[in-house]
């Protein structure tokens, strides 16, 4: 019974911080979702026509954060969204550590995973 709900816990709540990346703009697009899949072709399709992402076409995936719990999620992407520096955000795909310090600042449930 327990390894059912862990997987059905996986599947309802993890969650994943991401950072697309334009060349054409030199800019970052932080964002977190639930499903990376969908979300990554929402932003290729221009699913929301007015958004940032919608300017240009050659948005790729500069680095995911996946297997986060919601809450952590929205909180890494509000800390990364909030240190406005490009430099930040390539050391985060840098250096591993910064990443893990990032995700352990937000994680609510301790060591239990």
């Amino acid at each position: 019974m327990f390894s059912i709900f862990w997987k059905i816990h996986i599947f309802i709540f993890m969650a994943t911080v991401y950072i697309l990346y334009s060349e054409s703009l030199d800019k970052y697009y932080i964002g977190s979702c639930k499903d990376l899949t969908l979300r990554l072709d929402q932003h290729k399709n221009k699913y929301f026509d007015t958004s940032f992402t919608s300017r240009t076409e050659d948005w790729y995936l500069y680095l995911a954060l996946p297997n986060l719990e919601y809450e952590q999620a929205r909180k890494v992407e509000s800390h990364i969204k909030r240190m406005k520096s490009k430099i930040y955000i390539k050391n985060l795909l840098k250096y591993p550590e910064i990443r893990e310090k990032l995700i352990l600042k937000y994680d609510d449930a301790g060591s239990s995973r």
